[in-house]
């Protein structure tokens, strides 16, 4: 980009269609820190998965209260994203990502130094404010960097860092852990953030805010039917996958009887399809955003009731788990894209809006899941994420066509 794209405020950058048939340099470098700054905050947003034993120990508390570092961070986010937005006001944007980055710096630093429980907890709480103020302008930086018409492309890159974060996270903040202790561990990913806010510093552009939105801004939003749909299949389809993906482990257990080996094979399948489907996603997504809706609560409804059905045949097990893990990866890139081609001059308070869904669905997900697991077993809250993840399907044939 040159200077002159790079500064225009407003409808020039960021609600132009006119897409190049290829990115600048310029433009891959700006795309590429956002998905380092996307993979540093959700590394240290999985970590305790992999450090929940030492860390407990350190402090002196229950393994289930450790693990309330988790809910804190995703707590903090709900209410964060639904203000992030209207307190940032009028600050260039390039200026609130590098803040939020640093933030994320000095929060990985506070629990990585914490003394007691309670300054952790402080510590993921100023994490989750970082995370949370990052997805929701997400969408609308992507579309100002490259174009509406390529949002799916630049988001699918942008979510990669989530994709390759879930993968090596937690495996990597164990083994980190048993080498240099979980506070080393923890450091490390404010290490990431710094190299991430360097990132940004060096390669994206000025952007200037084209808006200043109010509470009364976002919530108007919600009076779209666009709007109320694109959230709608957030709340579904994500709703769904945390019900059922968490107890996948439980399920190859129980009923494909597979032991800690071929599972944690099995589990690596899903991450590794999770990327390529990312990359799949974006592509979708900018050519038929319906279609890419519809594809993903079909793969995933497919591979959750064919594991009910079949799941006790190993070599099926397999290919069904990956199987949903190409479906999850397309999702974090067709959803927010979906969500915004309904808003498309409104796509920060879009943003917030589509991480509350988020949010909401991730609680609500881990809520129904553990009830429907304790209650009826493995192959229940399979069964859920079918239902809803086909609810989906629906709605991809009732969205609007523009």
């Amino acid at each position: 980009m040159t200077d002159t794209t790079s500064q225009v405020d407003g409808p020039a950058i960021g609600l132009d269609s006119t897409v190049p048939s290829t990115w600048s340099p310029t433009t891959w470098f700006a795309v590429i820190s956002m998905a380092a700054t996307s993979f540093a905050l959700v590394s240290a947003e999985f970590l305790p998965a992999g450090l929940l034993t030492p860390m407990a120990r350190d402090l002196g508390v229950s393994e289930g209260i450790a693990g309330q570092v988790v809910t804190a961070t995703a707590s903090v986010g709900a209410v964060t994203a639904l203000l992030s937005n209207v307190l940032i006001g009028k600050l260039n944007r390039k200026t609130v990502l590098v803040g939020l980055s640093a933030l994320a710096i000095g929060s990985n630093l506070v629990a990585a130094l914490a003394t007691d429980f309670w300054l952790l907890l402080l510590g993921r709480a100023g994490l989750g404010i970082a995370l949370s103020g990052f997805w929701a302008l997400s969408v609308a930086v992507v579309a100002r960097l490259v174009g509406t018409n390529a949002t799916g492309r630049g988001m699918a890159i942008v979510t990669l860092g989530v994709s390759l974060a879930t993968i090596a996270a937690p495996s990597m903040g164990a083994l980190i852990s048993d080498w240099l202790g979980w506070r080393a561990a923890t450091a490390m990913t404010a290490g990431l953030a710094a190299i991430a806010m360097l990132l940004q510093i060096l390669s994206l552009p000025t952007l200037p805010a084209s808006t200043s939105n109010s509470l009364s801004d976002v919530f108007r939003l919600t009076k779209r039917r666009t709007v109320q749909l694109g959230m709608l299949a957030i709340l579904l389809l994500m709703t769904g996958h945390f019900a059922g993906s968490v107890y996948v482990r439980p399920f190859l257990e129980q009923v494909t009887l597979l032991g800690t080996g071929p599972i944690a094979l099995a589990l690596l399948g899903f991450g590794i399809a999770s990327v390529i489907g990312n990359v799949a996603g974006g592509r979708l997504a900018d050519a038929n955003i319906h279609m890419a809706l519809a594809v993903t609560g079909v793969l995933m409804a497919f591979s959750a009731l064919a594991l009910v059905l079949w799941g006790a045949y190993s070599g099926i097990a397999f290919a069904l788990v990956t199987l949903w893990g190409f479906a999850f990866g397309m999702a974090p890139v067709v959803l927010p894209t979906n969500l915004s081609r309904g808003a498309a001059d409104a796509l920060e308070a879009a943003g917030s809006l589509m991480v509350v869904s988020f949010q909401v669905a991730i609680s609500i997900g881990a809520l129904f899941g553990g009830y429907m697991v304790d209650h009826f077993g493995a192959s229940a809250p399979l069964t859920f994420t079918a239902v809803l993840a086909a609810s989906t399907i629906v709605l991809a044939l009732l969205q609007p066509r523009s």
